[in-house]
């Protein structure tokens, strides 16, 4: 630097104002204020409006489906009750009654049970073409074919009647005009939604013999609609004081509701609006989006109730005032709006009076720049502190020989980068290379399991025609038993031994579909807890315990129950004790062990392990021990027995392991979750 004082800014030629960078500057600070925050206001609020719109919509289709989950939960309860019932020894036993007593005692039944299931009405039908509902109706019919059925379902006033004259007054609802609803020149809706069921009755034959058949009126439940409001909407779970409803319609007509008209009175007998009866019940979509719903607008979700038949017979509804949230929404935006004005006055403010710190140091290094191109060499800046901003254009000047220096070490950086380039490009190269080493073993696998696969259709198709020619043994066998009556008592350990041997044809049958079609034998679920499974299964194997001189030791210390289906894991874990049993010919000793499984200090479910004191599993057979037809040369095995158990385990979302330390026999254990996930 020279010695030159700093060069005055006047001594400079001046700009005009629309080229100076004073104006320039000021442009630049009052630009963003002035159109880019009212313009990002604007936006914030188009954004944020139809983001709260699509939250509320994305909340009621949540709605929608806890209320349909609930629904379909009570029809499925109402089917299971009828096929307990139906299954049920109380009334096989008091379908083998007298005539004269039977009766009565049906009548007694049917009035206790449907009292305990709290259904509308329970009666039995028995098999006769004469009294026969002309069609009948999808779930008597399915039972009649032997198949229990549920479905929804309107019934007439007068089959209403037929079944209860107080049902019939109960569906009896008045209909009250309705804003936006379509016209309708009826006076009242006497037609009734009912929850209908039917389950075959069988005689020890195996015959259908009769229908159980039973249901629950859905007109003016409040129980049932008022359940339904609070399991969608518990108390506290809509904020702003929002209120949540459910209704059931029958058609257009609110048949079951907690919507209110005035003083309390449910809206009963008030029809949906026009528009929502043309999507859901003409279109037979579903519904999400604002509605008006009596006398407010709701953000409304509707799904269309179909029969059995696959008619539209009614609708399911829930929603919550729209108008709390459209208010909360307004305040918020306003305040945002507040906020910005005073941020951009102040920012304005700011700007003005920090604009001018800005300027003086500029104006001097323009006054340098012009007294340099007229010749002055020795003209400088200057110190720049008395304006307040010396310290960071100081701070630039001396940063600018720094920045040079870092800039030959960012380049000896580049080159070292460049380097370890090459070495990733090597490694990701060999990487490649295992991937593509990868893929052709997965190749090959998939060949493998389309050979699978093929097999599984020979053994379904095997095990299919099997099936055929038993029936026809098995039940030519009874023809020939009934035929011979008392003279088949010579030949009658002959005839056993064909049915024994005819069941185990039926054993091996289904074996094979079992192997073909693992997930058509899922089964319904139960809670089920480890001592239970282990006893039960053990009982069922304890003449091979008996035979084979095998002591068991027992250490059940996990109390919690599993949700499955109770044959499938009992099967498992009877194949695991039959593979213990089969692998200590000589004795020995057979432990059986459940403990709970924990995750990061989270209960997931329970290990159920079995061992025993056999020679172990070689290493080589542990790696392909539950492949499908792998046996390690046991006689009469098929190999399908792990890798079947393996399927079952799986579905569940568990898992079956096995180790065989050296010299400590075999030890298989079955993780099962608490419940099933996919």
């Amino acid at each position: 630097m020279s010695g030159l004082g700093p060069v005055n800014p006047a001594a400079a030629p001046q700009p005009s104002a629309r080229r100076s960078l004073r104006t320039r500057l000021l442009l630049l600070a009052l630009l963003p204020l002035g159109v880019v925050l009212p313009l990002l206001v604007a936006v914030l609020a188009w954004w944020g409006g139809d983001y709260f719109d699509r939250l509320l919509v994305t909340k009621v289709r949540s709605d929608l489906a806890v209320a349909h989950g609930y629904f379909d939960r009570v029809s499925d309860g109402v089917g299971r009750s009828l096929a307990a019932l139906a299954e049920s020894e109380r009334l096989a036993r008091t379908l083998r009654l007298s005539p004269s007593a039977r009766d009565r005692a049906i009548s007694e039944l049917l009035l206790s049970i449907r009292g305990e299931q709290r259904l509308d009405f329970l009666h039995l039908v028995t098999v006769d073409r004469e009294n026969r509902e002309k069609p009948p109706r999808p779930a008597i019919a399915s039972a009649l074919a032997g198949s229990p059925l549920t479905s929804t379902e309107l019934f007439s006033p007068e089959e209403l009647a037929a079944l209860s004259p107080e049902l019939a007054q109960r569906a009896q609802t008045p209909l009250i005009a309705t804003a936006n609803a379509r016209p309708d020149n009826r006076a009242s809706e006497n037609r009734g939604l009912v929850i209908h069921g039917a389950a075959p009755v069988r005689d020890s034959a195996g015959r259908v013999i009769g229908v159980l058949e039973g249901g629950v009126l859905l007109n003016k439940n409040l129980d049932f609609i008022d359940r339904l409001n609070a399991i969608v909407y518990p108390e506290g779970a809509l904020p702003f004081d929002s209120a949540g409803t459910a209704t059931l319609f029958l058609g257009d007509v609110r048949v079951a509701t907690n919507v209110r008209l005035f003083a309390g009175e449910r809206a009963i007998g008030t029809r949906v609006s026009n528009a929502v009866h043309g999507a859901v019940l003409g279109d037979g979509k579903t519904w999400l989006d604002r509605a008006f719903v009596v006398r407010d607008w709701y953000v409304s979700a509707y799904e269309p109730l179909v029969s059995g038949s696959g008619e539209r017979i009614g609708m399911l509804y829930v929603g919550f005032l729209e108008g709390p949230f459209s208010s909360a929404r307004r305040q918020v935006f306003a305040g945002i709006a507040l906020l910005f004005g005073v941020v951009m006055l102040v920012a304005g403010t700011l700007a003005a009076l920090w604009a001018r710190r800005v300027f003086r140091p500029v104006e001097r290094m323009h006054a340098a720049m012009h007294a340099i191109e007229r010749g002055d060499a020795h003209a400088r800046v200057g110190p720049l502190d008395a304006c307040g901003n010396g310290d960071e254009l100081g701070i630039v000047a001396a940063h600018f020989d720094r920045l040079l220096d870092q800039l030959q070490a960012q380049t000896d950086s580049l080159k070292r980068w460049g380097d370890s380039l090459d070495g990733k490009v090597a490694e990701r190269t060999a990487e490649l290379e295992q991937a593509v080493t990868n893929l052709k073993a997965a190749q090959s696998q998939l060949v493998k399991n389309e050979k699978l696969a093929a097999i599984g259709q020979l053994t379904a198709g095997v095990a299919h025609e099997i099936n055929n020619p038993i029936a026809v043994i098995q039940g030519n066998l009874e023809v020939l038993r009934a035929l011979l009556g008392p003279q088949a008592e010579p030949v009658e350990p002959e005839i056993k031994l064909i049915h024994e041997q005819v069941h185990r044809i039926r054993l091996i049958v289904t074996k094979l579909l079992q192997f073909a079609r693992p997930q058509d034998y899922a089964g319904y679920l139960e809670p089920v807890n480890a001592p239970q499974l282990v006893q039960d299964s053990l009982l069922l194997v304890r003449h091979l315990l008996k035979q084979g001189h095998i002591a068991i030791e027992q250490q059940l210390d996990s109390g919690r129950q599993i949700l499955c289906n109770k044959s499938e894991v009992q099967q498992v874990i009877i194949n695991l004790l039959v593979n213990a049993i089969e692998a200590m010919p000589d004795g020995g000793l057979l432990k059986l062990a459940a403990e709970d499984w924990d995750e990061a200090d989270m209960p997931v479910g329970l290990r159920l392990s079995v061992s025993d004191s056999g020679p172990g599993i070689p290493a080589k057979d542990l790696e392909r021990l539950f492949q499908p037809f792998f046996t390690a040369k046991k006689p009469g095995g098929n190999g399908l027995g792990l890798w079947v158990s393996k399927t079952l385990i799986e579905r569940y979302g568990g898992r079956l392991t096995a180790a065989s330390p050296p010299g400590q026999g075999a030890c298989f254990t079955v993780w099962l979750r608490c419940e099933p996930i996919e």
